[in-house]
Parts: C-alpha cells; sequence; structure tokens
C-alpha cells in the first residue's frame, strides 16, 4: 500500500509534534483532531489562541493520514509560509502607489488551483489573495508547489467571512468584480481602477451571498461543447485582462 507521509510532507503527527509546532510558532494550515479526544483540549486551546482552524474528524480518516503511524488523535498541517492580513494587501498596494487590485477565492478547495491562482496572481501585479478560513484549500505544500515560489512575493489572508470582506474593501472604494457564466463579457467591462476579482468554487461557482455583493459579473465567452473552464484557468484569463486594462500591457 503506498504511504501517504510520502504525499504529505506538510503532515505533523502526534501530540508532542503539534504541541512543539505550536510553541515554536511554525505556521499552520490547520488541526485534525479525533472526535472526543478530550484529552487534547490544552492543545486545542493553544491552537485556537493562534487561530489555526482546528476541524474534528474520526480517526479512521487520521489512520488513513498517517499510514499506521501513531498519530494519537491529533495530525496537524504545517502551512508553507504565514498568511498576511487583507490590511498588510492594501498596504502593499499604497506603497506601491497603485489602486489596490485583489483576488477573492470563494471556497476554491483544490490546492492545485489555488497555486496556480496565486501563481498567475503574482505575474498579474495582483497585491494579494484572500481566502476563507473554511471550506478552503490553504497555503500547503501541495499549494506552493502549484504556486513554483509564487507564495514567497504573494500575501495571502484567511478570513472568517469573506461577505464582510467584501464590504469593508467596498469601504475602501474598491469596485468588486464576481466571475461567472450569466454576466457582463469581460472584455467590454472597464477593469481599471481599484478592484477585487471573485472566482468562486469549482463546481458550485460563486456563492448567492457573494455574488449579491458584487458590483458585477464577469463572464467569459464560450464557442464549445463545455460551458465553463477550470477555476484557475478563468481566472488566468480574467487576471490578464485587468492587467492589461490597468498597464496597458
Amino acid at each position: 500500500m503506498e504511504d501517504n507521509r510520502k504525499n504529505n510532507s506538510d503532515l505533523i503527527i502526534g501530540r508532542n509534534c503539534v504541541s512543539e509546532a505550536l510553541r515554536s510558532g511554525r505556521p499552520l494550515d490547520r488541526i485534525f483532531v479525533a472526535k472526543g479526544a478530550s484529552s487534547l483540549r490544552p492543545i486545542i486551546a493553544r491552537a485556537k489562541e493562534a487561530d489555526i482552524v482546528i476541524k474534528e474528524v474520526d480517526s479512521k480518516k487520521l489512520d488513513s493520514l498517517c499510514s499506521g503511524a501513531a498519530h494519537q488523535g491529533i495530525v496537524g498541517f504545517a502551512a508553507a509560509k504565514s498568511y498576511s492580513s487583507v490590511g498588510d494587501i492594501l498596504a502593499r498596494a499604497e506603497e506601491k502607489g497603485e489602486p489596490p487590485f485583489i483576488i477573492i477565492l470563494d471556497e476554491i478547495e483544490d490546492p492545485h488551483n489555488l497555486g496556480a491562482i496565486i501563481r498567475t496572481a503574482e505575474c498579474t501585479g495582483a497585491h494579494g489573495v484572500i481566502i476563507p478560513k473554511r471550506r478552503s484549500a490553504g497555503l500547503s505544500f501541495a499549494a506552493d508547489k502549484a504556486s513554483a515560489g509564487a507564495v514567497e512575493y504573494v500575501p495571502v489572508a484567511r478570513v472568517t467571512n469573506i461577505a464582510q470582506t467584501i464590504d469593508m474593501l467596498k469601504e475602501q472604494g474598491v469596485w468588486v468584480y464576481g466571475a461567472d457564466m450569466d454576466g457582463e463579457c469581460y472584455c467590454k467591462a472597464n477593469l481599471s481602477g481599484a478592484a477585487a476579482l471573485v472566482i468562486g468554487n469549482e463546481g458550485r461557482g460563486l456563492g448567492r451571498l457573494i455574488r449579491e455583493k458584487c458590483d458585477c459579473i464577469l463572464s467569459l465567452p464560450m464557442s464549445g461543447h463545455i460551458n465553463s473552464l477550470n477555476a484557475s484557468v478563468a481566472a488566468g484569463v480574467l487576471m490578464y485582462e485587468f492587467a492589461r486594462q490597468r498597464q496597458d500591457f
């Protein structure tokens, strides 16, 4: 049987290892704990203080992840890089003397899509990427690899509530564009100025509330039999149109 640990170099297995990671301040993306493991409460409390996502799972899930290693009911997932804040992203734009250009991901679950989007964000001059804390891929080593190192240059903020974050950005003068099949053709829209581009989940697309929060919905013309693109591909096409209009590529 294939050893899952070889494919999960970001795993931190067992109580002592997770405790030491927390104590040292090592960036952790999330922690899985066995349901009903009351003896892990001190570790869970420290993780919550560090604002780390904690998820209760069945012990069989942990067994599968660890391929038989003694996990003692807890597994941590190391983050490839520490998360930034939305304020950091806005400050980066201000330091460069540029109107903000931000990518918001509404529950992108595939780390390879996340990494590919971060890579294109870096290439098109985006000031940062915003993801939700839950129901989303995080800055895992798989995402880092897919980004080809772009996570070192693009701040990624993880927020509790995407809808509230969009409201806050609007208050800062940022115009919010959502990507969806039913919208204005992207090549006809004015995409200059302070802007945030929202990309929805790979299967469900934009959530209803998030779509309603957007100032404008952009669509990509489809001439073939398939009615949608991969999320990272669609994001890439749109990001380059933003870049073209912002920088006159």
